[in-house]
């Protein structure tokens, strides 16, 4: 079975590395923040550009501690999308705001016109938006210039969804750099995975970073006085020391990605009724997930793709406002979220990981063809 993504592949890829900054780590004996960490977030700060960054444990926290560390909290309400990870509206509810969710465009980023239509026509009873939440969804970079000039137009603070898509480009504009900070997921799987779970947070604004490290371990400026009502999402140094060296690939790892999702495309084009990913004007994405549209044939592709041995994933399924947990408890947008609950139906993610070699690639290729035709 070809997998639709292999984290064992990244660490065997980089295995004698990897195992000896585990070994610095265990003959240090400090095993909760420390220099290791301070590292990484100096690594990962001078590769995006960004003058702050602050690890944490998930990338999930990294949300819930970037809106906080933002002033963000209850009796405010922050716009986002449902066509994503659930992580990013159950953040939203456990900083203690409130999400409000828009529907997406072609690219199944955010679409900024449903923004400027849902902050024209604001749900009734629900808070004052303060933020907006873009997603950079399978490495795609969202409509970052719109969104922007709309949330400049209207006071609200940008804070970006950046867990797909690290090193991804807008007009030569690293994403992640266009808001007042970034949310970075470090999950195995991700474009820089750890081994292990993790996150990371970036921004400009020193008072920002400073509240973040507070936030992120108790509250404390000082051990054990609690300034702030803080928490506790810290970044342990083995996943650090692990992700200094794979952040030293990332580049290389991208440019694989992007050859790949090229090759995809050519194989894959000119299918009928198959849609492959659009991608924005000047943008420059770095594939995540390579995701087509297989529209009512999707779960019939992928079933024919699974006896033919290749594994797929769905991108997501149910989108988040009509999970069980949240389904009529969310303000959406006018008009409600076709494109997304679309979506939902028809997504499909093919095999795509920096390792996968180009003879699986076009083994995947001649699977979809052939299951396509039947």
């Amino acid at each position: 079975m070809i997998p639709q993504t292999n984290p064992k592949a990244a660490y065997l890829a980089q295995r004698e590395a990897i195992d000896a900054a585990i070994r610095r780590v265990l003959e240090t004996g400090w095993y909760i923040q420390g220099e290791e960490v301070a590292a990484f977030e100096r690594d990962f700060a001078a590769y995006t550009g960004s003058v702050h960054a602050v690890a944490c444990a998930s990338g999930t926290d990294a949300l819930i501690l970037a809106l906080r560390g933002l002033g963000i909290g209850p009796g405010d309400a922050v716009i986002t999308v449902s066509h994503t990870a659930v992580a990013t509206v159950a953040a939203i509810e456990l900083a203690g705001a409130t999400p409000v969710l828009v529907d997406t465009d072609e690219h199944w980023t955010m679409a900024p016109a449903a923004l400027e239509a849902v902050l024209k026509a604001w749900p009734s009873g629900v808070p004052k938006a303060k933020a907006v939440i873009p997603v950079h969804l399978y490495g795609q970079p969202a409509a970052m210039d719109e969104i922007s000039a709309i949330a400049e137009r209207h006071g609200l603070i940008l804070l970006e969804d950046n867990a797909q898509a690290h090193g991804a480009t807008l007009q030569g504009r690293m994403v992640g750099r266009w808001g007042k900070a970034a949310a970075y997921s470090l999950y195995p799987t991700k474009n820089l995975g750890a081994i292990g779970d993790g996150g990371i947070i970036t921004t400009d604004d020193a008072g920002v970073a400073e509240t973040l490290r507070a936030l992120r371990e108790y509250g404390w400026r000082e051990r054990y006085i609690s300034a702030l009502a803080g928490m506790n999402s810290r970044l342990d140094p083995l996943q650090a020391a692990i992700l200094r060296v794979k952040l030293t690939a990332l580049p290389a790892d991208t440019e694989r990605r992007r050859a790949i999702a090229a090759r995809y495309t050519a194989g894959l084009a000119g299918l009928p009724g198959l849609g492959l990913p659009k991608i924005r004007a000047n943008a420059a994405p770095v594939y995540h997930l390579y995701v087509v549209d297989a529209g009512a044939r999707r779960d019939e592709l992928q079933a024919r793709l699974k006896t033919a041995g290749v594994g797929t994933l769905i991108h997501y399924p149910v989108p988040v406002h009509l999970q069980p947990a949240y389904l009529g408890k969310i303000a959406l947008g006018p008009g409600g979220l076709p494109n997304t609950e679309r979506a939902a139906k028809s997504v499909l993610s093919l095999p795509l990981f920096p390792q996968l070699p180009d003879a699986d690639v076009d083994t995947v290729i001649g699977a979809v063809k052939a299951a396509w035709a039947a």
